[in-house]
């Protein structure tokens, strides 16, 4: 009978040790929830500013783009005006154009 009460006594103490490293684990698993929760709050946050970033990239290489051929054009007036700076590289533009407006003659000639 002592050894019956001693195995009981044992059942219990070893229900309630369950029972706290069962506690131990779900504060442990709350813990982890809670910092996936944040993570995936920061990883919108971060997608949100990888589009916004994304964005004004686009706009600045736009920018740039239109900055450069007013930049080639300002070089052309220049250089028309009398200017010695890229005389070749405005005499090799109009040179383009030229053939260009000659093509697209002949092109509107041999519709008709």
């Amino acid at each position: 009978m002592n050894n019956f009460v001693y195995e009981v006594g044992y059942y219990f103490f070893m229900i309630e040790r369950n029972k706290s490293s069962i506690a131990v684990l779900e504060q442990k698993i709350i813990g982890l929830l809670n910092k996936l929760k944040g993570n995936h709050l920061d990883l919108v946050k971060f997608q949100d500013q990888n589009e916004a970033l994304k964005k004004r990239n686009s706009e600045l290489e736009e920018q740039l783009l239109s900055i450069r051929e007013e930049n080639k054009s300002l070089k052309i007036a220049n250089n028309l005006l009398g200017s010695n700076e890229g005389k070749q590289a405005t005499k090799s533009k109009i040179n383009s154009l030229i053939r260009e407006v000659e093509n697209c003659i002949q092109q509107v000639s041999e519709m008709n």
